[in-house]
């Protein structure tokens, strides 16, 4: 079996396990996660003018999103729950693309990172996007949920490099 002790979520025996981040300090930590939602730009026109079927659709992603980033630890197994103390949605119109920008920004005091509750956020407020306009367009596309930026914690800040342009980006 090879040694795993190098990896913190795998036991000693290989298994999954939670971190033990019961003797690490408080640090202030911040997480920037972003996706892209891609569509026609008649559905774009049509949630710009609120002319959906089902209602508010950048308002209800943006809770969502926000309502999200708050029950990461009930989504991925072996995130901890953490005190979230700032969670912001921006759900911004492209016309290049043509779609949204979606950005999420995680805040916490705590003595673990909130990466997977931005990406969550990014995730879920995407989701629901979709959710809310597939009456007008069932081909809308969630790309590129990545980690923009990480700030506090043991490992120091991190800053993504710069996105590839969307026509170098392959679909499986």
């Amino acid at each position: 079996m090879e040694n795993h002790q190098s990896l913190s979520h795998l036991d000693p025996q290989g298994q999954a396990q939670m971190v033990d981040v019961s003797t690490k300090e408080l640090t202030v930590r911040t997480a920037i996660a972003q996706g892209r939602v891609r569509m026609l730009p008649q559905t774009m026109a049509a949630i710009a003018a609120g002319d959906a079927p089902k209602g508010d659709v950048l308002g209800t992603a943006r809770l969502a999103g926000i309502m999200a980033a708050k029950q990461t630890a009930t989504l991925i197994p072996l995130c901890h729950p953490l005190p979230i103390q700032k969670v912001e949605i921006l759900i911004t119109p492209d016309s290049e693309l043509p779609g949204y920008t979606i950005q999420a920004e995680v805040r916490t005091r705590a003595e673990t990172g909130v990466e997977m509750e931005a990406l969550t956020a990014v995730s879920v407020a995407a989701l629901t996007l979709y959710d809310m306009a597939k009456a007008l367009e069932k081909s809308i596309q969630i790309e590129q949920i990545c980690l923009i930026s990480k700030t506090g914690g043991k490992s120091g800040d991190y800053k993504a490099p710069s996105l590839p342009p969307l026509e170098e980006v392959k679909p499986l």
